[in-house]
């Protein structure tokens, strides 16, 4: 498929400039499975990360860009960190498990994982030169943040392009970080004008020295996701297990996004037998009904169908409305709405200070993984994990604003209690639709008129992935990419002792 890249050297001149770099810089880069279980990295090949702020652009980093982070984004976790959200918060018998995000280095979101999956094969193939190309990462948000991050820190320049609607958070860091403010490129609309980045990205692709690094065609970004992402939530469920052996891993709920994420529910599935959901904004449900529209629920994306969605392997699509997790995301961050939960709904203290560590589409997970176990009536057994991609410190701005325009005349405990009435106890099963051989076909199709008739894919490559044998045998290229890393890491070794 000619979006693939294979795991072999397609040019020894652009590889050695990479390799030179990484000299430079000082650097290693960690394989796959060495950020997938950071404990089985050999002795001595880790730097010493305890002299290393989490937040610098210092490349000792990429050794964190794992999910094992503690709170401290310091230390080194057995068990990736995670909440149980309980029954008197989600109204559902089932346990809903949420892994966190924001412990990931650089910029607090999972998504520097993807933007290092998707840099890394074209530095050991040669497929990028970090000595003057430049890497161009189209995102809604954070994984541009997080290829900006990964790029500064190999000695590389990044631009990235989003939407000028997005948090005004996301901006304020890119400009902390990108090499020259002409780096940022603001693109016309919101979460939903995805097509919009794409077009930016197809001008820029003009000039050959910008190698565009698109999330939502990358094939790495599913690979890394599957791979390091489906381990962290397996290694999650085994201790779960261990302490009641009925439980049974019964879903997995993701927004799609790029849809490199849900890609750990293909490893979960394959392991526990565990459903596959999607979720997206209601305001704009193009897999629930083929629809469009603008929506709040920031660092999903949307209109379109991401190449890399294995569509035909997903079991549920579920759409949330953002007047939910906007009126979420004032609940469990405004003082008021905290004191309401633990005065009137008596929620522990120690839980609500968690709800730092949620932001926005994160709110959209937890909302869809209630949406579920009602759907399906699950029990108490029934475990249902989902992602918080991020956390709240990213839309303090969007809370202000949804504030200022909701609330005119203030935000107490009585209006506290109506959101909680209405977006968490009043949560119903409407929008949930468990699909068909016939809906996941509908779905798959979508994506033929971004993929084929917009972006030149050939209909060939684009049917290709219809079949489980496609996806698998993507999967089945992980060990071939780890040695292709580790013989880059060697080169780096030999020439920096000649």
């Amino acid at each position: 498929m000619s979006l693939l890249i294979a795991p072999e050297i397609s040019d020894r001149a652009r590889r050695n400039a990479a390799i030179n770099r990484l000299k430079e810089v000082g650097g290693f880069l960690p394989t796959w499975s060495e950020l997938a279980d950071p404990s089985k990295a050999e002795d001595g090949k880790a730097p010493d990360l305890a002299r290393v702020d989490p937040d610098s652009p210092d490349v000792a980093n990429l050794w964190r860009v794992h999910w094992f982070n503690g709170p401290d984004r310091k230390t080194r976790l057995k068990t990736p960190m995670h909440i149980v959200l309980p029954p008197e918060l989600t109204g559902v018998k089932a346990p809903v498990v949420v892994m966190v995000g924001c412990n990931f280095p650089m910029i607090g979101a999972h998504k520097v994982l993807a933007a290092y999956g998707c840099l890394v094969p074209r530095l050991v193939t040669g497929g990028f030169d970090p000595s003057h190309q430049r890497a161009i990462w189209p995102s809604t948000g954070n994984y541009c943040r997080g290829g900006v991050a990964i790029s500064r820190i190999l000695g590389c320049r990044g631009v990235a392009v989003l939407p000028v609607g997005m948090s005004r958070e996301r901006f304020d860091w890119l400009q902390n970080w990108v090499a020259d403010p002409s780096d940022v490129i603001r693109t016309p609309g919101t979460e939903s004008n995805v097509k919009e980045i794409y077009d930016k990205c197809a001008e820029l692709e003009r000039d050959d020295d910008n190698i565009i690094l698109n999330q939502f065609s990358e094939f790495a970004n599913y690979l890394v996701h599957y791979h390091c992402t489906g381990h962290a939530f397996d290694r999650v469920f085994e201790p779960l297990k261990r302490d009641n052996k009925n439980y049974r891993l019964a879903a997995f709920v993701s927004a799609t996004g790029s849809a490199g994420t849900i890609a750990a529910g293909d490893r979960l599935k394959k392991l526990h037998n565990t459903k596959i959901v999607a979720v997206e904004a209601a305001e704009c449900p193009t897999m629930f009904c083929n629809g469009y529209g603008e929506h709040n629920i920031q660092g999903i994306g949307d209109k379109h169908i991401p190449l890399i969605h294995n569509v035909m392997n997903t079991d549920v699509v579920i759409a949330v409305s953002d007047a939910a997790t906007d009126s979420l995301n004032l609940l469990f961050g405004d003082d008021r709405g905290r004191a309401y939960l633990a005065k009137r709904r008596k929620i522990d203290p120690e839980l609500i200070r968690q709800f730092d560590n949620f932001g926005i589409s994160s709110l959209a997970n937890i909302v869809a993984a209630i949406k579920l176990a009602k759907r399906l009536d699950y029990g108490p057994d029934d475990v249902v994990m989902t992602v918080a991609t991020d956390s709240a410190a990213l839309y303090g701005s969007e809370r202000e604003a949804y504030r200022a325009r909701k609330y005119t005349n203030g935000f107490d405990e009585v209006n506290a209690g109506e959101i909680f009435g209405r977006h968490l106890e009043g949560i119903a099963d409407d929008h949930v639709l468990e699909l068909t051989h016939v809906d996941r076909s509908r779905i798959f199709n979508l994506g033929y008129y971004t993929w084929v008739e917009q972006q030149g894919v050939s209909v060939e490559d684009f049917d290709r992935r219809r079949k489980q044998e496609f996806w698998q045998g993507l999967v089945d290229t992980i060990p071939a990419w780890d040695r292709q890393i580790e013989d880059f890491n060697a080169e780096i070794g030999r020439q920096s002792s000649a």
